[in-house]
This record gives structure tokens, sequence and C-alpha cells, in this order.
């Protein structure tokens, strides 16, 4: 089965920054936008951020906005997400997901998601 694969997280007290980072295989990396929602305890599924196959657009949850960066390398076809001024509220696990695609492609499940935890 095609996977995302999440690495990074962990636990940060609140203003600290945390590093998140999802692999995909170059044909959905190369070829779809990639983003990242969150699952915070109790809570729905939250947006957070998108990227463009072609890195020229990026968009952010306004919870969000001016914290967290959002990139992407496809030579690595690894996508980042950079959690800096972290929030206890931003305590969630954190799934990195395709987006659009410029090819016809299956459903893809989302990343294994990455547990955050900001203490205050």
């Amino acid at each position: 089965q095609v996977q995302l694969v999440q690495s990074g997280g962990g636990s940060v007290q609140a203003g600290g920054s945390l590093n998140l980072s999802c692999t995909a295989p170059s044909y959905i990396f190369r070829s779809c936008e990639m983003g990242y929602y969150r699952q915070a305890p109790g809570k729905g599924l939250e947006w957070v951020s998108w990227i463009s196959t072609g890195v020229t657009s990026t968009e952010y949850a306004d919870s969000v906005q001016g914290r967290f960066t959002i990139s992407r390398e496809n030579a690595k076809n690894t996508l980042y997400l950079k959690l800096n001024s972290l929030k206890p509220e931003g305590t969630a696990i954190y799934y990195c997901a395709k987006g659009i695609c410029t090819i016809p492609l299956n459903w893809v499940p989302p990343g294994q998601g990455t547990q955050v935890t900001v203490s205050s």
C-alpha cells in the first residue's frame, strides 16, 4: 500500500519549536499538492497548511499563520512543517496528506500521524 511516512514531532514547552517531515513516493510527491492536518484531543480534524506542487503557493490556517512554515523539497520527496512559537492548543496529532494532483491517482491514505505536545 502506498504510504506517506512521517517523522518529527515530540514534546516542547510553550514558545518552543518543532519540525515535522513527511516523505512520499516520488510519483505522488512530485505530482500533488501536499498539506498538514491536525487533531487535538477530543476535537475534530483541523486543516493546518497547504503547499502547491510547484512550491509557488502556500496557505495557512489563521490559528497558525505567522508561526508555522510549510515547505517541500521535491528532489527528496519530502514535505516539511516548521512549528514555531508553539502554544498549548497546538497539542495534537499532525497528519500529512496529499491534495490535488496533476495525474490521476487512487486514494492515498494520510501519513501515520505524529504527536506534538506543548506544555504551558
